[in-house]
């Protein structure tokens, strides 16, 4: 598989070297909730392995756990017919959202009634909205997850949006409730449930100091530390990255102690090099927003075939990007994003022209 497309390896993540990542990623989010997308997801999956993309995104709330079921139906049957082996492919999922089971039930509020509310999973002081990453709710997510996908070990397990909390909670607390979440995923590592861990943001790392959703990543990497030591095994962050959202490179918003980036405030992706955590981009074509009506100049400079393969180009080209995730929930998506992964990469410096 390694030489069916352009792969990576978080070379600076600490730990994370054995794992190769595809340059594209297939994220399994949208879609309705049924047994007919489930097969076109299942097929998805199988069509990216043998197309060389290795990178699968989910999450447990993603079409109410419906797409972990699916990856894991692609995987058994990819690998009984033989035409991928464990250690080929990455599988990252999330928890943090309060994740219903195939459907919504006519009462969300049931949460607080039912089987989640028992000592050890969650408390309802412990949730902010829908998200809560107090420790229980983690180990409890973490083993439905693995049953989903029918893995033993999940190469990579994100907090889900975590910054959801910061509206109800100060900085202290907040940071009080993210060790602990740290504490339990390093404790994951241990028992060979999770390889690494990292946080899975829509707005925490683009967003200026200040904002109420605003998140630094420096301090993360602080408190993973305080939990893990320095081989601690937060290595990973996601993140919208995109022609539209090039905040993660072009925002220099994220606070950096000078003896590791020599400034003050820099971008997401600098800080993230300087601490040894590898970045993966999300919503690469900004859920189709970016398929059509680009720029000329942008045109002439990326060049490829269309519109959305010039999306795709600029994402996964960016220097300090992983991998690029783009929502593919039929084989024939997987078939047109899968020559844009064949192509080279732009150049770092040409790319760097665009800004």
């Amino acid at each position: 598989m390694r030489e069916a497309g352009h792969f990576r390896r978080p070379s600076h993540a600490g730990g994370a070297e054995e794992l190769w990542f595809s340059s594209l990623g297939i994220g399994t989010y949208l879609g309705e909730a049924d047994s007919a997308a489930d097969q076109l997801y299942s097929q998805a999956v199988q069509a990216a392995f043998r197309s060389g993309i290795n990178v699968v995104d989910t999450a447990i709330n993603y079409r109410h756990q419906r797409s972990e079921r699916s990856i894991g139906s692609a995987i058994r049957e990819s690998i009984a017919r033989e035409e991928v082996l464990r250690d080929e492919f990455v599988v990252c999922s999330k928890a943090g959202y309060l994740s219903f089971d195939g459907s919504v039930p006519a009462d969300p509020m049931q949460y607080f009634n039912d089987e989640y509310v028992t000592p050890g999973v969650f408390k309802r002081e412990e949730v902010s909205g829908m998200q809560c990453m107090a420790p229980g709710f983690l180990e409890n997510q973490l083993e439905r997850s693995r049953k989903n996908l029918g893995l033993e070990t999940i190469d990579v397990y994100y907090i889900h949006n975590p910054e959801a909390q910061l509206a109800e909670l100060d900085e202290e607390r907040f940071n009080s409730r993210l060790k602990g979440a740290f504490a339990t995923l390093e404790k994951a590592v241990a028992a060979n449930k999770v390889q690494f861990y990292g946080i899975a943001s829509w707005n925490a790392f683009r967003v200026p100091e200040g904002s109420q959703l605003y998140m630094s990543l420096e301090k993360c990497a602080e408190i993973a530390r305080e939990v893990g030591g320095d081989d601690h095994h937060f290595r990973f962050v996601q993140l919208p990255f995109s022609l539209a959202m090039p905040e993660g490179f072009a925002a220099s918003v994220q606070p950096c102690s000078k003896e590791r980036c020599g400034k003050e405030r820099t971008s997401l992706l600098e800080v993230a090099e300087r601490h040894q955590i590898a970045v993966v981009g999300s919503a690469s074509l900004s859920q189709s927003r970016l398929t059509h009506d680009l720029p000329e100049n942008l045109v002439s400079k990326i060049g490829m075939r269309s519109d959305a393969e010039r999306a795709l180009q600029f994402a996964r080209s960016a220097p300090g990007i992983l991998t690029a995730l783009v929502g593919m929930g039929k084989p024939a998506h997987v078939m047109e994003n899968a020559r844009v992964a064949n192509e080279r990469l732009m150049d770092a410096s040409e790319w760097k022209k665009l800004f």
